[in-house]
């Protein structure tokens, strides 16, 4: 049995809002950030926008391709979902309902089970194994939606030039089937080698402080500042480098695997300075990871799947194609699934 990938999707709000555009309103310049980040816009959701609305945006963008591959309605499609995770750091309600059963009354898929992940970003990695064991497991699932879904924009200090310049919003999804094609050996397919790590004595480098148990309000407290993203950039930066190149390094020896098999690394697209210096110490071309974020930014889980989905639908992916996704986040946590696509 494989795990295939049988449809791909995403959503990004349609304000962009460019380097230049923040640079008009605070102590910064699109030299800066490019030079620092490799960003130079992000897209980001108004008010009334939560991360359930991303998500089933690129749901259904997901399910509608692998419909026309099934050759049934997509009305069908939604129906025959027997599984919803959804992967987020920025969820509509904290705690409960999940994100993932609101996706999932708004697609109507009424016998899918719905579940949130959080894993920071690394999420989408975590749900994409989370979902192939699930299906595997018992032979009455066949089919699972994954989305990476993010409002990062509304938990950012718009008072730290710093950080503020890093994120964006935006979603992906994508549709898995579990199909009677090999997961190992010759012709294999779909996701067919993962790794998932943590190191939670990382945990305080990237947090969101207030609103959980730890530290919550409390009644007549007077709030200046909403809660927010708190990071010790030089701790994730220094994380996210070894992260990156362990991952990598352990996911082709386990597969006996050379860089040179590999169409596409997909990295979380965090910074291109990450990506640049994990490259540098593997030796490894920088052509061979596709990045997006200069379009984008740091959409957190979201930017695997949107990064995937750019590739699809580009036709720079091919049946056949072997590619790697890798990524790290708050947890701290970090991973890597090996697809044949």
């Amino acid at each position: 049995m494989a795990i295939e990938i049988t449809g791909t999707g995403k959503a990004v709000p349609p304000n962009r809002v460019t380097n230049d555009d923040l640079a008009a309103k605070m102590d910064t310049s699109d030299e800066w950030i490019r030079s620092h980040t490799g960003i130079a816009a992000r897209h980001i959701a108004d008010e009334s926008t939560a991360a359930s609305d991303l998500g089933l945006e690129a749901a259904k963008n997901a399910l509608s391709m692998a419909a026309a591959a099934w050759k049934i309605s997509p009305e069908e499609a939604i129906l025959s979902l027997d599984l919803i995770i959804v992967t987020t750091a920025t969820p509509d309600h904290l705690g409960c309902p999940s994100t993932a059963c609101i996706i999932q009354d708004k697609l109507g898929a009424r016998q899918a089970a719905a579940m949130d992940i959080v894993a920071g970003c690394t999420g989408f990695i975590y749900g994409l194994e989370t979902a192939a064991g699930l299906l595997d497991i018992n032979p009455n699932r066949k089919r699972a939606l994954v989305i990476g879904a993010e409002i990062l924009t509304k938990v950012t200090d718009w008072t730290d030039r710093g950080s503020c310049v890093l994120f964006g919003d935006g979603a992906g999804a994508f549709v898995l089937e579990k199909t009677q094609a090999p997961m190992a050996g010759v012709g294999k397919r779909g996701i067919f080698r993962s790794i998932l790590a943590a190191d939670g004595s990382g945990a305080a480098d990237l947090t969101i402080e207030r609103g959980g148990t730890r530290n919550p309000y409390k009644t007549g407290e007077i709030v200046d500042v909403p809660p927010h993203l708190d990071m010790n950039g030089q701790a994730v930066y220094q994380f996210a480098v070894k992260a990156i190149t362990d991952t990598i390094d352990r996911l082709l020896k386990l597969e006996g695997l050379g860089v040179e098999d590999l169409a596409y690394i997909v990295p979380h697209q965090a910074n291109a300075r990450i990506v640049q210096a994990a490259a540098k110490r593997l030796r490894i071309p920088e052509e061979k990871f596709f990045l997006n974020i200069e379009e984008y930014a740091n959409t957190s889980s979201a930017s695997i799947p949107i990064a995937c989905d750019e590739l699809n639908r580009s036709g720079r992916l091919k049946k056949g194609d072997i590619i790697m996704t890798v990524g790290f986040g708050a947890g701290l946590t970090y991973g890597g699934n090996l697809i044949v696509w």
